[in-house]
Order: C-alpha cells, then sequence, then structure tokens
C-alpha cells in the first residue's frame, strides 16, 4: 500500500533545526516497514495546531490532502497531535474523507477513535488552561502584579513584527509546493494560482489565490525560487 507523511512542528525555532521533524519521519518510516506500507511522498511544515480553522493556515497539509486523494491513498502522520490537538479540527479533516493512519495509535484506529482520541486531548488541554488561570488569579488576589507593562508604541512594535513572523512563515510552507507547480510547467504567476486553487490551497488570510498574492510570497524569499 502506498501512503503520504505529513510532518508538523509548531515553532520557528523547531522549523529551523529540525527538532521533531526526525524523530516524526523516523517514527514514520518504522510504522510503515512494519506494516508494509511505502511511503510516496512527505510533506511538512511549521504551524501552529491551534484553532478548528488552522487548515487554512497549513497549506502543506492541503497539499498532502490534494495529493492523497488524487493516489487514493492514506496520510500518515507521527502522532495525532502533529495534525491538531482540536477536535473540531480533526472532524473537519474526516470530511474530507482522507485517510488518516496515526503511527503511534496503529491500523485499527478509525475515524472514531481518531475523534475519541482528539477530544481526550482537547479535554486535558482544557483542564491544564483552566488550572494555570486559577493560579494566577490566586497570584493576582495576593497582590502580585502579572503581566509585561508596555507602552503602546512597544505593542504596535511587537505586532507588527508579529504579523511579519507570521507571513514568513506560512512563505516558507507554501514555496516549497510553489516550487513543485512551476516544475511541472505553470511558468506564470496566474497559472501558478490556478494550480494552487485547484489542489484547495488557501492564502494566509483563508482566501483564493491571485497572480499578485503568489508574487508577495515569493518576493518574500526570492533566493528559494
Amino acid at each position: 500500500m502506498d501512503a503520504i507523511s505529513y510532518l508538523r512542528v509548531s515553532t520557528e525555532r523547531q522549523g529551523r533545526s529540525g527538532l521533531g521533524l526526525e524523530a516524526q519521519r523516523e517514527l514514520i518510516a518504522t510504522f510503515a516497514a512494519r506494516e508494509g506500507i511505502s511511503v510516496h511522498s512527505e510533506f511538512a511544515e511549521v504551524e501552529t495546531g491551534k484553532g478548528s480553522d488552522a487548515l487554512d493556515r497549513r497549506p502543506q497539509l492541503s497539499a498532502a490532502i490534494a495529493d492523497a486523494r488524487r493516489m487514493r491513498c492514506p496520510i500518515i502522520v507521527a502522532k495525532l497531535d502533529r495534525l491538531s490537538r482540536d477536535v473540531h479540527f480533526i472532524s473537519g479533516l474526516m470530511s474530507h474523507r482522507t485517510p488518516f493512519i496515526v503511527a503511534e495509535l496503529g491500523t485499527d484506529a478509525d475515524p472514531f477513535m481518531l475523534h475519541l482520541y482528539a477530544a481526550l486531548a482537547e479535554k486535558e488541554r482544557k483542564l491544564i488552561s483552566e488550572r494555570t488561570k486559577a493560579a494566577l488569579a490566586a497570584k493576582k488576589a495576593q497582590g502580585t502584579a502579572l503581566g509585561n507593562r508596555t507602552n503602546l508604541d512597544q505593542a504596535r512594535a511587537l505586532a507588527a513584527t508579529s504579523a511579519r513572523a507570521t507571513a514568513d512563515k506560512f512563505a516558507a510552507n507554501v514555496l516549497p509546493i510553489i516550487d513543485q507547480i512551476r516544475a511541472a510547467g505553470a511558468t506564470s504567476l496566474r497559472a501558478t494560482a490556478q494550480a494552487l486553487n485547484a489542489r484547495g490551497i488557501r492564502t494566509a488570510r483563508g482566501g483564493r489565490w491571485e497572480a499578485a498574492t503568489v508574487r508577495n510570497v515569493i518576493r518574500r524569499f526570492p533566493q528559494e525560487i
């Protein structure tokens, strides 16, 4: 059986260093060899798993789903949280009718089990958040100063820096897909945009690609193209 592998790390630092990716790759390779599965291609990206709309921010996962549909094969991930810890996001992925195999859980984990494990993970995350908030509230009640006080200019500068970092992260994830599309013969920006839309990949804002949005992404890392 053929399959596609999907890897994800949650921070830029992990993405640059490869921390976490090699461990996921090794786990998938060991699992595939044991189960007689041939990994046809690999998709990897750096992005948070938070939010039920996270697929809009994960072009590599969108590309993996499109490739899996074309090949009619499943997608393998090392652990369920590499897809998401959000049960609604997992439910949304199941609606694509693309089979997902979680190496950590084995081939017997059907969609119902994946929903169940995701729900348990989400509940655990919620409990941790509630305990953290309770601890902070207790400290505040005791008179402890919380938070990092900054002036408005500093806050705006931090927000701008964060926005640029988010845009750079998205561009870094989608550039390999653009490179594949161009290598397949799409020489113009318009043709590249059409191919991205055909694969179901959204822009950073969740919209459809146009020639201008493709150009803006390429301009962030022109040396990569």
